[in-house]
């Protein structure tokens, strides 16, 4: 079986058909999404501007990540689920899309990202906990974040426009 047989199975699904042919249930799931979005990019920049020592400079990064991580993490979850509901109303479109195309790979560095910055400069998060001045990896990794996420919000508002 092809992506491309998948992505047309995927559009058959009976809450894909209703996502796609209900005038009510896209802009509602959509809505969702945003929001969501909303969430995630702004909990993940309290993270990523206390990194680079720009806000909330006297709380300590694990505190800060501590109280913020668990909202992102809910609502990364709530965007992951309704951005596939949407997807899955034409999957096919979706992925021969290049905005959407851009979205998916930039999510994936993103990802990269986090994980890179958690097994590597995060393993010594003890000796720079309370430094307003994190080391270069830190702040690298905290910038690279930011703009991954100022690409997502922008290549998800492109896809809303490319498609018909």
């Amino acid at each position: 079986m092809s992506l491309h047989d998948l992505w047309s199975a995927l559009e058959q699904a009976p809450f894909a058909v209703l996502v796609r042919q209900n005038e009510l249930v896209f802009p509602w799931i959509e809505s969702v999404h945003v929001l969501a979005i909303v969430l995630v990019v702004g909990t993940v920049f309290i993270v990523d501007l206390r990194l680079l020592g720009v806000a909330s400079r006297g709380r300590p990064v694990t505190q800060l990540a501590r109280e913020v991580l668990p909202c992102t993490w809910a609502a990364y979850g709530l965007a992951a689920c309704t951005g596939f509901l949407l997807f899955s109303s034409s999957a096919v479109a979706y992925a021969n899309d290049l905005p959407f195309r851009l979205k998916m790979l930039t999510m994936a560095l993103a990802g990269v990202n986090m994980l890179v910055f958690h097994f590597v400069p995060y393993r010594d998060v003890a000796h720079w906990d309370r430094s307003v001045r994190t080391p270069v990896g830190v702040r690298a990794a905290a910038g690279i974040s930011m703009i991954c996420w100022i690409a997502i919000v922008g290549f998800g508002r492109w896809v809303g426009f490319s498609l018909n």
